[in-house]
């Protein structure tokens, strides 16, 4: 799909047509009706016991918008929900149009009744080149965005958002929109093709006085599920999201993707030689973490490859799983635009046992940066049954480094591969440094393994830069066209490093 480069620009704006109150500013709601969040769940129940029906879609015109003419309409953050007003939080939405052709609705709860968000044209600003475009009931907001006191008394700077089928984004304060979070994947990778559930309506608690949370509810619907959504948002250094997903199957769910992340990965020090660039990596996230249930803690680098992969590590109660931006320094990119040392990681950790299955990686060619080619999520290895109902809960950090550290244990901090002038492929790790890492590196272990090539054992050596362990080994590809690797440090018997797993593919 389209890029969050694009999307960045557009979470700067907003518009939606409909008659204007022109001598009252800001967002109006309707009429209040009694809310629980047994209502959504009610309202999942219902719709999947019926055939799928599509949303109406927005005039064609409205469709047919250029980006630049999208860009020439946007929030006048002065009309945000609860502006003015004591509650701790603003709120502004997001025109349908241009990638967004179908209106969701947004309703704010407060004392247990829920009002509609009715729309207004005379909250939005526009330039004069703003083209004339028809109005009709199809119209309405594509999406929210949730502002608040970050880091300066009264100015409100933006956390998260929730625009397109089912994608939202965070970020932790000071950071800028990278990866994105969806509320469920379906037939991702299917040679049939991807289908994407809906968020269709949304509902938001007004906040106590001093609260840092926010709690949205949310509908899902697609033609094979409908799900009731229940987010609780705090936001921070680290953005907290924990989930509450019921879920009603209206087919069987055999391809089903709990907890997704979207990402994307052109390039690092693994495949310089594809790209002219001059920066010396380009990505959103650099590779997938995963804690699984035996202990393990698996580095897995993430890689463009020249044709769709897709890699399962199975499991048994995943103790959590993300994407991560390890590489946190601007010389890592050197990109003054996209600023990529700034992009938040990910973290997702199973609120109950989620019992078998895998946390799935899908790698799509992409030889551009304005496209997501990285998907990963928990797939269970038993199938969700037609007219069954599936209940799970889960945390979402989102930060510089959200997921937990264990303690001692050596993370990897770049992965660098080229070929050698005698033939074969050298693979360089380099592992951070850390007290439990011994003076003498002979007294460490290397562990290096392929089932496909054949490998060297490997050599050890300290980086001066960073005083951290440095792993190098090489391989012949020979008549192979991929190849999977493992490689652990280890000392007394005991890991001293995380696992780096690894998949290389013939260029």
């Amino acid at each position: 799909m389209q890029r969050r480069d694009v999307l960045k620009s557009l979470a700067a704006l907003a518009a939606v047509p409909q008659v204007a109150w022109a001598d009252q500013p800001g967002l109006r709601v309707g009429n209040a009706v009694q809310f629980d969040h047994a209502d959504v769940v009610e309202k999942a129940r219902v719709l999947a016991a019926k055939d799928y029906a599509p949303r109406p879609m927005v005039p064609d015109a409205w469709q047919k918008l250029t980006y630049d003419q999208y860009r020439q309409i946007w929030f006048d953050g002065r009309n945000a929900l609860w502006q003015n007003s004591e509650v701790p939080q603003r709120v502004d939405v997001f025109p349908p149009g241009l990638y967004f052709p179908q209106a969701v609705g947004i309703n704010v709860v407060e004392g247990g009744m829920a009002s509609p968000v009715l729309f207004d044209l005379e909250v939005f600003d526009r330039t004069d080149e703003f083209p004339e475009l028809p109005l009709d009931e199809t119209l309405g907001y594509s999406g929210l965005r949730l502002r608040a006191e970050l880091e300066k008394p009264g100015i409100f700077q933006e956390y998260a958002v929730f625009q397109g089928a089912s994608y939202f984004r965070g970020i932790g304060t000071g950071e800028i929109y990278g990866l994105s979070a969806r509320g469920l994947a379906v037939k991702t990778g299917d040679p049939m093709g991807e289908e994407f559930p809906d968020f269709t309506e949304f509902w938001l608690e007004t906040p106590a006085a001093g609260s840092n949370t926010t709690v949205l509810h949310a509908l899902l619907d697609s033609p094979s599920v409908a799900g009731a959504y229940r987010f609780e948002i705090t936001h921070g250094v680290v953005l907290e999201m924990q989930i509450e997903a019921h879920l009603f199957a209206r087919t069987e769910l055999v391809n089903v993707g709990i907890a997704p992340l979207t990402s994307m990965f052109l390039f690092d020090d693994t495949m310089r030689q594809r790209f002219s660039d001059f920066r010396p990596a380009v990505h959103d996230s650099d590779g997938l973490l995963i804690h699984n249930g035996g202990g393990e803690i698996i580095w897995r680098p993430l890689s463009n490859p020249t044709r769709l992969q897709i890699s399962a590590f199975g499991d048994n109660n995943p103790r959590g799983f993300g994407l991560m931006q390890r590489k946190r320094e601007f010389g890592d990119y050197n990109d003054l635009e996209a600023l990529y040392h700034d992009r938040p990681a990910v973290w997702i950790t199973p609120n109950e046992d989620w019992g078998q299955g895998s946390v799935t990686l899908v790698e799509i060619p992409a030889d551009l940066e304005i496209y997501d080619n990285i998907v990963a999520y928990w797939r269970p290895s038993k199938a969700i049954p037609a007219g069954s109902e599936h209940k799970m809960s889960y945390g979402l950090r989102w930060g510089a480094e959200p997921a937990p550290r264990e303690h001692g244990l050596l993370r990897v901090q770049n992965t660098a591969m080229g070929g050698r002038p005698e033939g074969g492929q050298i693979v360089v790790i380099d592992f951070e440094t850390g007290d439990a890492l011994p003076e003498d590196l002979s007294t460490i272990e290397i562990l290096v393994r392929s089932n496909d090539v054949e490998t060297t054992p490997g050599i050890l050596q300290r980086n001066p830069e960073t005083n951290g362990p440095r792993l190098a080994f090489t391989f012949q590809p020979d008549e192979a066209d991929v190849a999977e690797f493992r490689a652990q440090l280890r000392i007394d018997g005991r890991p001293l490093s995380e696992v780096w797993l690894y998949r290389w593919t013939k260029p």
